[in-house]
């Protein structure tokens, strides 16, 4: 049966129906969503446990004990470091506003010719200064706080709470939906369907999967290599470069702008962290051209670094965090339909050459 003109309104009003729906939801689909995104980079692993003859169920289990032990591993190591060097950098404020207001700022209005008083970071500076001291006891912060939204605290929790349990049935049963999911497909469009998805597939795996690899891997070798030329806030800014290489070039632009600042404000001009920096920096970049791009995310995604920038804002802008998790994923699907339909626009009638005059 075809859907006719006078049967196409009821789809269209269940499907704004289910887009209010999700909309309302919004605030409960974290977990899901954060769930479903560790099914799905889990699933290969389980895969190729399964062809070395382990059931699907340990299967699942050695995967989640991987990813336990990770995060274990980032919350006892990681988070503390990064934790002291946040208040290493907040320490710094007053003595960065200092260089601004004695010397950036002098020179800037000598250039323009701007009045004394354009600048009033003076203000800033004291109001900084006054509040340090308040903000040195970050647990008893953090407990006044929690107290004082205890049912937020609680509802947080439970959300964080619910992560592991759906990512598990969902990782556990993942091959299982995905058959009855193509089961539900109309027969004389499965074929079409599967081939989008398909494709979707590659985009979204290529830039979960590869280029998350790529951004954990870079974040790697800019925190070791700032730490290792005696950078104080080189793990800081290394996790900072790392996270911002979700779009091709800036974690470069962004670590090695932030590292020449720190460096200035730890020793001055130094000739030999500045290259340091540089040649980490360097490095960096010829490992993710030459070898970590090619090998772990390849041409697959076709997404735009302006695309993802926009995506990854819009998606915030609209549903919050729940937006940001489905930004890329979204925008990769779009991505995907744009192209089969620039196809068929291309072989229809609009596109064709002008048929020349015909003579008298």
């Amino acid at each position: 049966m075809t859907i006719t003109q006078s049967n196409r309104w009821p789809w269209l009003v269940a499907l704004l129906l289910c887009g209010w729906l999700l909309y309302q939801l919004t605030p409960i689909l974290s977990p899901f969503l954060v769930g479903i995104l560790l099914a799905y980079l889990g699933d290969p692993l389980v895969d190729r446990l399964e062809r070395w003859k382990l059931s699907r169920t340990w299967g699942v289990v050695a995967v989640f004990t991987l990813f336990s032990l990770l995060l274990v591993l980032l919350i006892l190591v990681l988070v503390p470091m990064l934790g002291k060097q946040l208040m290493h950098l907040y320490q710094l404020t007053p003595l960065a506003l200092d260089w601004l207001q004695l010397e950036a700022l002098p020179w800037m209005q000598m250039q323009f010719g701007l009045e004394e008083d354009f600048w009033r970071f003076d203000r800033v500076k004291q109001a900084i200064t006054d509040n340090l001291g308040s903000t040195t006891d970050v647990v008893g912060l953090i407990l006044s706080q929690a107290t004082a939204s205890g049912l937020a605290l609680l509802a947080w929790l439970g959300n964080l709470l619910l992560v592991p349990v759906v990512g598990f049935y969902l990782l556990r049963d993942w091959d299982l939906i995905m058959a009855k999911l193509r089961k539900l497909l109309p027969r004389r469009r499965e074929a079409m369907v599967v081939g989008l998805m398909r494709e979707c597939h590659e985009v979204i795996g290529a830039f979960l999967r590869g280029q998350l690899l790529v951004m954990l891997a870079l974040a790697v070798v800019y925190a070791s290599g700032l730490m290792l030329i005696g950078l104080q806030l080189g793990l800081l800014i290394g996790v900072l470069a790392g996270l911002a290489s979700i779009v091709p070039y800036m974690g470069f632009v962004v670590g090695i702008g932030a590292a020449i600042v720190a460096v200035l404000f730890q020793s001055g001009i130094d000739l030999y962290l500045l290259l340091g920096v540089a040649a980490v920096f360097t490095v960096g970049q010829l490992l993710e051209g030459m070898l970590l791009t090619p090998l772990l995310v390849g041409d697959r995604i076709g997404l735009h670094p302006v695309a993802v920038i926009f995506a990854v804002l819009a998606g915030g802008q609209l549903f919050g965090f729940t937006g940001v998790l489905l930004a890329l994923p979204v925008a990769a699907v779009i991505m995907v339909l744009l192209r089969h339909v620039h196809d068929l626009y291309k072989l229809s009638d609009l596109y064709a050459p002008a048929e020349p005059p015909s003579q008298p």
